[in-house]
């Protein structure tokens, strides 16, 4: 056989392999439109051996990598960044932090930013921080940036600079509205996560600005399920114009100024006609804290909108109900506008049992700060801070190591046999 048929035969066995691949589901549990993504299932098996920020067996070494690839960690522990931001571009990656001997990875003192296409991370800590920074340091913790079909899932950010976890890009790359949304991000997963404490008035250059998710103008097909929202100002989340998906089952604990909001600012959109955003928010709570001001739990703000709210517990201070919904309600929806068929969400009612069960890096295994926010859902109690240092600032361990055994996992889906 001729080698150029070789070769052709070659890529469509592995367009096919990946194709086949990406029917399946991510891993058990996973929900919404980036379910489906294979990651790096397949891939090369590339081991982190060493928790310093970069260099031979690092995270970056191991991110950086071209091939698809799934990253194992025969490590545990601290891995300090020191202000790096990594910023990952090749796509079909798994990184998976269930992997790591206790007390698992956690990261600080810097950020990750997503900027490819089929990517899975699960259990992992990021907690940014900005104790060592001057004004106009402004980083996320966890980006996603013109991405798509990216599931994070069952990590804990905090101390967030800019937001602690988001969905981002361009507003208007390409020649129309179809264009605009596939060249920002889209089919994104954002499930089981502890999203907290975002930083107040700390380096961000606006001033105060403690954050907890951005939605970008024009992101579509958003899934936004079973995280735990806790002690953010704002942005738990923001869905910005033309912004479309859905908000399930999340608990949102001592929100400081606004809970779950819609918003397109003019000025942004000058010259482009606005965008009809769409969100679909059932089975949430909102449960006001030392923080809160008397807000709703959704706010509707500039902007064409289409909202949809079913099976939804707000309760002010003294757990008494709160208003659910403020703004035009000509926005209101009887039916879904948007919605993902795979996700069937449970009762409000048992919204904070999952929580404690299911949210954050390692459940079986919380460091000390999961453990705090945790607990702090429960008695309804911290606050919204300027810097880490006011709750005991970046967390201290020694490094753990065991090795990765293939055999004792189920390589498809990274579960423990």
């Amino acid at each position: 056989m001729k080698k150029s048929n070789q070769t052709y035969i070659f890529l469509l066995f592995f367009l096919w392999a990946f194709g086949a691949l990406a029917q399946d589901i991510a891993f058990p549990g996973a929900l919404g439109w980036a379910s489906a993504t294979p990651g790096g299932r397949g891939g090369k098996i590339i081991r982190v051996t060493s928790l310093n920020g970069q260099g031979p067996g690092s995270f970056l070494e191991a991110v950086t990598s071209t091939e698809p690839r799934i990253v194992v960690f025969e490590v545990g522990g601290i891995v300090d960044l020191k202000g790096q931001i990594i910023t990952i571009r090749s796509p079909f990656l798994t990184i998976a932090g269930q992997t790591a001997p206790s007390p698992g990875i956690t990261f600080i003192d810097g950020g990750i930013n997503i900027q490819t296409h089929d990517v899975i991370v699960q259990h992992i800590r990021l907690r940014q921080g900005a104790s060592r920074h001057v004004k106009g340091w402004e980083p996320d913790a966890m980006a996603a940036i013109s991405a798509y079909n990216v599931v994070i899932d069952h990590c804990s950010f905090s101390w967030g600079v800019d937001e602690n976890c988001s969905a981002s890009g361009p507003r208007f790359k390409g020649e129309n509205v179809d264009e605009w949304r596939k060249n920002t991000s889209h089919s994104i997963t954002m499930s089981n996560n502890i999203i907290a404490e975002g930083l107040s008035n700390s380096t961000h250059p606006k001033g105060e600005h403690s954050k907890g998710t951005l939605i970008h103008d024009n992101a579509t097909d958003i899934a936004i399920v079973g995280n735990l929202y806790a002690s953010n100002r704002d942005r738990n989340a923001l869905f910005k114009g033309g912004a479309r998906g859905i908000y399930v089952n999340n608990y949102i604990q001592n929100p400081g100024r606004n809970a779950i909001r819609y918003g397109l600012v003019d000025e942004e959109w000058q010259g482009y006609p606005h965008q009809t955003g769409q969100v679909t928010i059932v089975g949430n709570v909102m449960q006001h804290g030392p923080s809160s001001s008397d807000m709703p739990m959704m706010y509707a703000g500039n902007g064409p909108c289409e909202i949809y709210m079913e099976d939804n517990i707000a309760k002010n201070k003294l757990g008494l109900q709160a208003r659910l919904f403020f703004g035009d309600t000509l926005k209101i929806r009887n039916e879904k506008p948007v919605w993902f068929a795979g996700i069937k969400p449970i009762k409000a009612s048992e919204v904070k049992k999952s929580i404690v069960k299911n949210a954050g890096a390692r459940p079986w295994d919380r460091d000390e700060h999961d453990k705090r926010f945790i607990s702090e859902m429960l008695s309804n109690s911290g606050k919204v801070i300027d810097s880490e240092t006011q709750v005991g600032g970046y967390p201290a361990s020694r490094p753990t190591n065991k090795k990765f055994v293939e055999k004792d996992w189920d390589l498809k889906y990274m579960t423990k046999k």
